[in-house]
């Protein structure tokens, strides 16, 4: 159990993978939305049909009239119903250990000199970092929507505050604040990743560009994780900074 405790990012990531791939093979599994009625004819031979579709179980049917013909088939719906259940289920363990390791031991103390140095290489580094992770995510975005629908859509928020919290984290322990343990890292880091995600997010919604991120999100994000840094780094070195008074 310590193990899987430990890998409990890996899993909540494989979870989110398997979950992307999972919405893809699903939706090409169904009539296309551009053109069902064209798909429908194509491969059941139904004409003028309207397309049925249900992403749990998932299925795919073709009606015409009063006749209905599956478009996926029974095996292919068992068979994605139980994975997209055993998908789920390693989420959710996935996200319940994470979370629970943010209020684990601390762990020991690493400190360290020329913090002015540090702070500015956090700042700097860690911004454009920051955009180029941001990059990423806007492709992901429109990937995930297009070919996963609105469950797409969910794990890409899902998939983007895990991978952007455990990146924030890894920017941490590399130039963050110092004295600082792995605990505070962690929570500084997810900080920074859910903040920066939400502002991106808040300002999408916004401008009215929902659901699709546009290439303006990248030097936001860039600009919201530096200013998000500067705080962390003002916050934590004032109490170091009252001792020495």
């Amino acid at each position: 159990m310590d193990w899987v405790r430990r890998r409990a990012g890996s899993l909540l990531g494989l979870g989110l993978v398997g979950g992307m791939v999972w919405t893809t093979v699903v939706t090409l599994s169904m009539p296309g939305w551009y053109a069902p009625g064209e798909d429908c004819a194509r491969k059941v031979g139904a004409v003028d049909a309207v397309a049925r579709t249900s992403w749990f179980p998932p299925s795919a049917s073709c009606v015409s009239g009063d006749e209905v013909r599956q478009y996926m088939s029974t095996t292919r719906s068992v068979v994605l119903s139980v994975v997209g259940v055993l998908l789920l289920v390693l989420i959710a363990t996935g996200l319940i250990l994470t979370v629970r390791r943010l209020t684990g031991e601390p762990g020991p103390i690493r400190t360290g000199d020329n913090l002015q140095r540090r702070r500015r290489s956090h700042l700097l580094f860690g911004a454009l970092d920051t955009a180029v992770a941001f990059a990423f995510v806007t492709f992901l975005n429109a990937f995930a929507i297009v070919f996963g629908g609105l469950p797409g859509a969910i794990l890409f928020i899902l998939t983007a505050l895990v991978g952007l919290s455990a990146f924030g984290t890894m920017l941490d322990r590399h130039m963050g604040p110092l004295p600082s343990s792995a605990l505070e890292s962690r929570r500084r880091g997810t900080v920074a990743g859910l903040a920066t995600f939400g502002i991106v997010f808040a300002a999408t919604a916004v401008s009215g560009q929902l659901p699709f991120f546009r290439f303006w999100a990248v030097p936001l994000a860039a600009i919201a994780y530096a200013a998000i840094a500067a705080a962390q780094w003002s916050r934590a070195t004032r109490p170091a900074e009252l001792a020495t008074d």
